[in-house]
């Protein structure tokens, strides 16, 4: 991409940006470069808010606090925050004024240049980032110019208007972003599991699985889909996609044609192979892939598939999963103590994300619970039931979680613990180390929202990996 000329369509535009927020001031200013009339609108008239708008009154831009539901008269264009749900009054007036409503990444899509790097784009309810960073990192490996931009990384406006040249993007995309993206058109995708989750926002399982399905739209190689989880290949069915572009499954499991999976202890590829009726293509070991957790495993299939759509050799996935680690708090091994194993997957911050953590031990002391965001717990607690050795509950919504465990784990020893101050990851861990045994994990995997005792799931999994530090500490 480098320098380039950008269309002059935007001199005396009258844009309304929704929202100050981290997507929203970069899209200011950006538009306000083009020679766009930008107003933001905003919700809140907080400190933080009118120290944001003095900045950006500052650069010429108005900004209108308090009131984010009525439209500026004169509007031509309406750029979002990715979290502004689709239901806000600013919305309908938009729609029944005939203006187009986009988000960041709508915008950052329509400003790319005729030379832009194409995008592999990955969305699903858990495991996005890791598999973006995955992609990025095998990218890397293979010698091209990459980066791991959108809901991770780098924004998507400065990849796609920075001096830095590009061969290919990793793109990590939300619903929230996809439901506001309708021109957005990837080289490939992959959607990697739905589960329910954000249902507040998009009002229904249908709504929010069909704002994950719009990453296919108008691929152009390979819509990579989940064997497992037959919604996400219904989404690649429904998909109007580029003629040639093909599905691609990856499976735990022996792959069958147009599919890589897993044979013994080998990631192997039978989708882009010249025979792929009869040959397979080996990509790496399992034990290239920190942590081989199974769901970890699919993330790397996943990254391997969109990386060998894009004609990325299989060297260079083996190598890009050796040289990749996980970020921080995705099942993250800690400590360990008297031979029990202490791993903080604070990110598991919903029931899917935390069903598979626990897949991934056995036996397991779970500490668990904070906020729920309505999901229920009896499939997770039944599921995983047979692996735990004992349960620390904790946060606003434990009691829903007990509760399950009373119907589908009555004998497990269950702590149920009532505070929240500081000292309460402490004492949680406190109580795991007495239950659990040698060869035991102590997993952190929530399942829940943090921000019922903390800011967020980073400061969560701080203090546990903090408490299992003085535990050891106390005991050396």
């Amino acid at each position: 991409m480098g320098s380039r000329q950008v269309s002059t369509s935007w001199q005396g535009k009258n844009v309304t940006v929704a929202g100050l927020g981290v997507s929203g001031i970069p899209a200011a200013r950006v538009l306000a470069g083009l020679g766009a009339r930008v107003t933001v609108v905003n919700d809140g008239d907080d400190e933080r808010s009118r120290t944001q708008a003095a900045q950006l009154e500052a650069e010429g831009i108005t900004v209108r606090l308090g009131d984010g539901d009525t439209l500026p008269e004169g509007t031509e264009l309406v750029v979002t925050t990715p979290g502004w749900q689709p239901g806000k009054p600013l919305f309908a007036a938009a729609a029944e004024a005939g203006v187009e409503v986009w988000g960041d990444v709508e915008l950052a899509w329509r400003l790319r240049g005729p030379d832009a790097a194409p995008w592999l784009a990955v969305t699903g309810t858990n495991g996005k980032t890791t598999t973006v960073r995955m992609l990025a990192a095998i990218l890397e490996a293979a010698g091209l110019r990459t980066a791991a931009v959108g809901n991770i990384g780098v924004s998507l406006l400065d990849a796609v208007l920075g001096e830095e040249e590009y061969d290919v993007l990793a793109v990590e995309l939300s619903s929230y972003q996809l439901h506001w993206a309708p021109s957005l058109r990837a080289h490939s995708a992959a959607v990697l599991n739905l589960a329910p989750d954000h249902l507040d926002w998009h009002g229904s399982m249908r709504a929010y699985a069909a704002d994950k399905g719009r990453i296919y739209e108008g691929n152009q190689v390979a819509c990579v889909y989940n064997a497992a989880d037959k919604a996400t290949e219904d989404l690649v069915r429904e998909a109007d996609v580029e003629e040639g572009c093909r599905a691609i499954g990856f499976t735990l499991g022996t792959p069958g044609p147009s599919q890589v999976g897993v044979v013994d202890d080998l990631l192997v590829d039978r989708a882009f192979v010249e025979n792929r009726q009869k040959q397979a293509q080996e990509l790496a070991q399992v034990s290239d892939i920190d942590p081989p957790a199974p769901h970890n495993i699919a993330n790397a299939l996943a990254a391997a598939a969109l990386a060998r759509a894009f004609g990325v050799p299989a060297t260079a996935v083996r190598d890009g999963l050796r040289a990749f680690r996980p970020d921080p708090h995705r099942i993250e091994f800690v400590e360990e103590i008297a031979g029990v194993r202490y791993v903080d997957d604070s990110k598991a911050t919903n029931t899917h994300a935390a069903e598979a953590s626990l897949a991934a031990y056995e036996p397991i002391v779970w500490i668990a619970g904070g906020l729920a965001k309505g999901a229920t717990f009896d499939e997770l607690v039944a599921t995983a039931a047979e692996r735990l050795r004992g349960v620390v509950l904790m946060g606003a919504d434990r009691a829903l979680i007990r509760e399950a465990l009373a119907r589908h784990a009555p004998e497990v020893p269950v702590v149920d613990l009532d505070r929240t101050d500081t000292g309460a990851m402490s004492a949680a861990v406190g109580e795991a180390a007495a239950l659990a045994r040698p060869g035991d994990t102590v997993l952190l995997a929530p399942a829940c929202a943090s921000m019922d005792m903390f800011v967020n799931y980073n400061k969560r999994g701080e203090a546990f990996a903090d408490a299992v530090r003085a535990l050891a500490a106390e005991r050396a």
